[in-house]
């Protein structure tokens, strides 16, 4: 019995075209909102920081909590207890900058916004993550949770992350964190079922927490932390060396090495025509 194959055409080989439209879909979105309502965005970013910052400090309970247990197995519990924060952010709608790294990579790559536009928003959201962070640790100030052994675990942390620190590590332990949570979040969008989504958006999270890779939302979250709890601690030179080379770091992982692979494996980038009123 022969088998008929139907011929088949370029738009038969993108891999996950839905997912791209729903990408560029949403960057429409984002865009409409910075222009016409940049207070709810900012809300929606500081939501975001807000939400990461609450869980670094879950975890660093967590560690602490759990010191005399199997150094690997804290790690993976602390690890666990943070990819709430990204689960939390994506279904919720929330703004978190590299997220954002991706999806207007390829809203650029289809010349559906503007390079101004972009960095408008990149600002934005960077700015709205960061008072989330000082608000939630503003707020941990009139409680008791911050133990005196979370805050030497969180100085500890800090200070691997900017004093001991070379730039170059940074740069590319940036890049593996935020691929590894971009991966997660574009397999999410070709999830249905709830579940999935949230198992494909935390174990990309897992896997950076884990490695200890540099996100530099979570980082400038840590820093706002220090600044209420153990100021005199901070190198700011090296707080600032950190916050440049991760999020280049951040840009490459989760703008190029996925939303521009993916944007090119999906269409050429004259295929879209985006409509306007």
């Amino acid at each position: 019995m022969a088998i008929e194959i139907p011929a088949k055409t370029i738009e038969d080989t993108y891999p996950s075209k839905s997912n791209i439209e729903d990408v560029l879909n949403q960057v429409a979105s984002k865009e409409v909102m910075v222009d016409k309502t940049p207070g709810r965005y900012m809300v929606k970013a500081i939501m975001s920081g807000f939400l990461l910052a609450i869980m670094a400090v879950l975890q660093l309970a967590v560690k602490t909590q759990f010191a005399e247990a199997n150094h690997g197995l804290v790690n993976l519990l602390g690890a666990l207890a943070f990819s709430i924060a990204l689960i939390m952010i994506v279904l919720t709608k929330s703004e978190l900058l590299t997220s954002n790294f991706m999806f207007f990579t390829v809203g650029y790559y289809f010349k559906t916004i503007t390079m101004s536009k972009i960095m408008k928003v990149f600002t934005l959201c960077f700015l709205g993550n960061i008072i989330g962070g000082f608000i939630l640790f503003g707020m941990m100030t009139g409680t008791k949770v911050m133990t005196p052994e979370m805050v030497a675990a969180l100085t500890k942390t800090v200070n691997a992350k900017t004093v001991e620190a070379s730039w170059h590590a940074i740069l590319i332990k940036g890049i593996f964190a935020n691929f590894f949570i971009n991966i997660g979040i574009y397999l999410a969008l070709q999830s249905k079922e709830m579940l999935a989504k949230v198992f494909f958006i935390g174990i990309g999270v897992v896997i950076f927490v884990f490695m200890a890779y540099e996100h530099v939302v979570y980082n400038a979250g840590l820093f706002s932390g220090m600044m209420f709890y153990n100021i005199d601690a901070l190198s700011w030179i090296d707080v600032l060396k950190n916050i440049v080379f991760a999020y280049i770091g951040n840009y490459i992982g989760g703008g190029i090495f996925i939303g521009l692979v993916y944007a090119y494996l999906n269409g050429r980038r004259d295929d879209v025509v985006r409509l306007t009123k």
